[in-house]
């Protein structure tokens, strides 16, 4: 399995995420960090999710994709889109209840021409621990089986915050 990247691109407000390979946690936080910016961006209109080349993407990646539709929908009172034709990688999706929140497509083509990868972004053990505690608990908040499914590590991320260590 190919290490994961991410591609961006905007255009004329409409932003384009490629995501490629084996997408987890180490990606996560220039993620976030990129999402903050697209999200307050006055120019911003939608967004296209590109999970055609994706290999693998974890659940924590899956929470910020999350966040982007809750964004967009609280925001701009539109879902955004999804293009995903691996039956695995779609699979996932609807099982989280993406196909709720989100416009998913099933075929697509796509170009990279554009886009430039999104650079690793270093960040502290606390910080990691919060984006990914943020991310499923926005997943959480999709459908009652995700919160069945990721109440433990919620629960358990929660139990090592730092002001939860000082108690």
């Amino acid at each position: 399995m190919q290490s994961g990247k991410i591609l961006v691109a905007k255009q004329e407000g409409t932003y384009v995420l490629k995501f490629c390979g084996d997408v987890r946690l180490t990606l996560c936080s220039a993620l976030d960090q990129f999402l903050e910016t697209m999200l307050t961006d006055p120019d911003f209109t939608t967004v296209l999710i590109d999970l055609t080349e994706t290999d693998g993407i974890d659940s924590t990646s899956l929470g910020l994709l999350a966040k982007i539709s809750v964004r967009m929908q609280q925001k701009h009172r539109l879902l955004p889109t999804i293009l995903s034709v691996k039956d695995d990688i779609t699979r996932i999706l609807m099982s989280m209840g993406f196909d709720k929140v989100f416009l998913l497509i099933r075929e697509a083509n796509t170009e990279t021409a554009g886009m430039h990868e999104l650079p690793l972004s270093q960040c502290s053990e606390d910080e990691m621990r919060t984006t990914v505690l943020d991310a499923h608990k926005i997943l959480m908040n999709l459908n009652d089986q995700n919160k069945l499914v990721f109440k433990d590590l919620v629960a358990s991320l929660e139990g090592c915050a730092p002001e939860a260590r000082k108690h």
